[in-house]
């Protein structure tokens, strides 16, 4: 039965030829000549044994039988050729869905700038935003579930993921104006940690970079506060319960403009931020084009304003 059934080439010849009126005609608009497409007429109407065009040296009619082959082919080169834009828009990332996992502070501090110029390029893409601490985001991409990631630090060279670092993020002293820090100049690690402290809580990759700067001083840090989330730091620095350090992308979370900002010479250290995907899985053509999109865009820039 499948032998019988005509492919994509004779439904256009026989549009082709319907809507011409001629062999001639209809051969020079799909690139035959005129014999080789007869031919495939003819074929045609002996796979299905009916006659399909009624045709003499000067006159063609499309039959019955090639009236219902004609409606058929309508419906099938239009499908097709609907099937292919969607194929090609796919392709071209105007349609499409796009994952991306990351850090609450990347998301909020360095996504937003870099979503508002990648969605005016490509309308079409339902973008989604997954905010999750740096394990998560690792996870999540590994699963599958996000296409691309932010991160901060690099990846285990064990690791199924590509890492594309990005920019360096250094970390600033945080407190009020009436504080601890109401000096205006740089201030040592070792003054810092000794002022009442609020840190971001263990497993964060803010506190490990942080408890790094401890060691390589050769202290401890003995926090006035833990806590899991950088609005609530910043809330308790608002209300002059002490004082943290913090990346420069963080600083958005806050959401507080009564806050100081203090330099750190001899911190010793920065956040890397970078780009994850699965290593060995072909991106989806809305990944490239975002990857692109962010290599352009923060190739030159820094986390500092």
């Amino acid at each position: 039965m499948t032998r019988n059934i005509p492919d994509f080439d004779d439904f256009q010849a026989v549009l082709a030829v319907h809507r011409s009126g001629s062999f001639r005609g209809a051969a020079e608009s799909i690139g035959l000549s005129p014999s080789a497409l007869s031919r495939q007429i003819g074929a045609l109407e002996a796979k299905l044994g009916a006659r399909l065009f009624d045709r003499d040296t000067r006159n063609l009619t499309t039959t019955a039988a090639g009236a219902v082959v004609v409606n058929v082919a309508e419906r099938m080169v239009n499908l097709a050729l609907d099937g292919m834009a969607e194929v090609e828009a796919h392709l071209a990332a105007r349609r499409g869905r796009l994952t991306i996992a990351g850090l609450p502070s990347v998301t909020a501090g360095l996504l937003p700038g870099l979503l508002k110029t990648f969605s005016a390029a490509h309308p079409g893409l339902d973008l989604r935003i997954i905010d999750a601490l740096s394990g998560s985001v690792i996870e999540a991409v590994e699963a599958g579930l996000a296409d691309i990631g932010f991160t901060a630090g690099t990846v285990s060279t064990r690791s199924r993921l590509s890492f594309h670092p990005l920019l360096d993020d250094d970390f600033l002293a945080v407190g009020t104006a009436d504080g601890p820090l109401a000096e205006d100049r740089p201030y040592a690690w070792a003054e810092l940690i000794d002022m009442p402290f609020i840190a971001m809580a263990e497993g964060t990759s803010v506190r490990e970079l942080i408890n790094g700067a401890c060691m390589r001083q050769g202290r401890v840090l003995a926090p006035r506060f833990d806590v899991a989330h950088l609005a609530t730091a910043g809330a308790l620095v608002a209300e002059g319960l002490g004082i943290t350090a913090l990346p420069r992308l963080t600083l958005p979370v806050l959401h507080t403009k009564d806050l100081v900002l203090r330099p750190i010479p001899d911190f010793g250290a920065t956040r890397l931020i970078g780009l994850v995907w699965r290593a060995g899985h072909s991106l989806s053509p809305a990944a490239q084009a975002f990857l692109g999109h962010v290599r352009t865009h923060v190739r030159t820039r820094t986390a500092r304003p």
